[in-house]
């Protein structure tokens, strides 16, 4: 059983249990999150098609912590005119885990 789900805008396939990473959600670590916009739900070979999302579906998440991501180095030179930009970037995570998906 998986389904695609809608969170913090992306769009991600789920399953019951699995871990994965999504853009930082206002949460504690340890709180419960639902998500109600489910697009897809497939449960034995039988899969349910929402006209946008699917009334009364909903997935139930568990957050497990607040992650940094590696760093991105953006390096902006224009050459034999001395201009040289140098910045670096970490995107912030939520890791969370995902409880059940109910239809």
């Amino acid at each position: 059983m998986y389904a695609i789900v809608t969170i913090a805008g992306q769009q991600f396939k789920v399953t019951e249990g699995q871990n994965l990473y999504v853009h930082q959600l206002e949460a504690n670590v340890g709180d419960s999150k639902t998500f109600d916009q489910v697009l897809l739900i497939e449960r034995d070979g039988n899969i349910s098609v929402g006209k946008p999302v699917l009334s009364g579906a909903k997935v139930n998440a568990t957050v497990l912590s607040h992650e940094k991501g590696d760093k991105v180095i953006v390096f902006k030179k224009k050459r034999r005119k001395g201009y040289r930009k140098k910045n670096g970037h970490r995107q912030c995570f939520t890791k969370i885990s995902i409880d059940s998906i109910v239809a």
